[in-house]
């Protein structure tokens, strides 16, 4: 049984402590299902919006709410870890011959950094109230990060369909704590894009069918990250020089200004290496050189293959006729997803 001396004003010191150890936005909501977000979620699922990311599906039943996956869930602890950037995740949009990697993979691997510090604050909620049982997660588990966000009131769910914080912008890792504690839920946080289109009007692929709608099979994000295989022609020239991920609409969200990298963990500084990459020297990566250039980073997830791939379409797209060399030499890659790539690459570079 929970003594009721330790939890006495617990979600003022989850928050304090949560805070020292790097989180900046802090939330609490319960653990029951919401009606509506399941209803959305199935809605999204039903029209096909997750593209082969079956996996979305397949475990619906554990998606719908956090008792849905452990019912002995009473609360839930929504926590967000700001990755605000210092350089302009735009910056790279006219060099055409570098590439463009997402802000949050510039450092090191999120899930590793997050759940460290996730796993560190329930050490010390298990201390402070002893007979407390509780699971962590970071966005490798079947659970909707973003709409607890924004029950927890961390954020809300832009018409982007990401958490904006009013105080970190749409610069946020989020991560959850589900636990058997019953905290008093935090008050929901209300939408704040009101009139604005910045990040529909900025998608490349024009992934948005609906403001607070994405369709996956169009993002850039997914394209890059999830797609296996060729990727569709039409996708091809505005995928322009993003390698690994797309930051447009989230750049370009005007609650930006209120988000500083002063915030940021040490860990989410960028490497040199990949802040602006010429595309000509990743196109040579065998396995063994995409693995230790990548070690640590939430890159190496996708494989060598899937990345060249990437590098190819974006050397197609550069203009730069001093690639041809390097494409020429993957026409042939054992990968048919590469070598698809580098022919069309070489086509593009020839002006054919």
């Amino acid at each position: 049984m929970v003594n009721a001396g330790a939890t006495s004003g617990l979600e003022q010191r989850i928050e304090a402590q949560a805070k020292e150890l790097g989180f900046v936005s802090v939330g609490f909501t319960c653990a029951e299902e919401d009606p509506l977000r399941s209803q959305r979620l199935e809605e999204w699922l039903g029209e096909g919006r997750h593209a082969s990311m079956e996996w979305m599906e397949n475990r619906l039943h554990h998606r719908r709410s956090p008792q849905g996956l452990w019912p002995e869930a009473k609360s839930v602890i929504a926590l967000g870890m700001s990755y605000a950037p210092a350089l302009d995740p735009l910056g790279l949009e006219d060099e055409g011959a570098r590439a463009r990697i997402s802000v949050y993979a510039q450092g090191k691997d999120y899930h590793d950094v997050v759940k460290k510090r996730l796993k560190a604050l329930a050490r010390w909620l298990v201390d402070a109230v002893p007979d407390t049982e509780l699971k962590v997660f970071v966005d490798t588990a079947p659970v909707m990060e973003k709409p607890l966000g924004e029950a927890s009131g961390i954020g809300w769910q832009g018409k982007h369909t990401n958490l904006v914080s009013p105080d970190h912008g749409s610069w946020l890792f989020l991560g959850a704590i589900y636990t058997t504690l019953e905290l008093e839920p935090s008050h929901p946080h209300r939408d704040q894009c009101g009139s604005c289109r910045a990040c529909l009007n900025a998608c490349p692929t024009d992934a948005f069918p609906n403001a607070y709608t994405i369709d996956a099979g169009r993002c850039i994000s997914y394209l890059t990250i999830e797609h296996k295989g060729p990727i569709a022609e039409e996708f091809r020239g505005p995928l322009g020089n993003r390698i690994y991920g797309c930051d447009d609409c989230l750049a370009v969200c005007p609650w930006n200004k209120f988000a500083s990298e002063a915030y940021a963990a040490s860990e989410f500084l960028p490497r040199a290496e990949l802040t602006a990459p010429r595309i000509g020297e990743l196109l040579g990566l065998d396995d063994a050189g995409f693995r230790k250039l990548f070690s640590g980073s939430p890159i190496k997830r996708i494989g060598r293959d899937r990345f060249v791939r990437n590098c190819l379409y974006a050397a197609g797209n550069s203009g730069d006729e001093g690639l041809i060399g390097p494409v020429d030499e993957l026409l042939s890659d054992p990968d048919p997803a590469v070598a698809d790539a580098a022919g069309w690459a070489k086509a593009r570079l020839s002006g054919a």
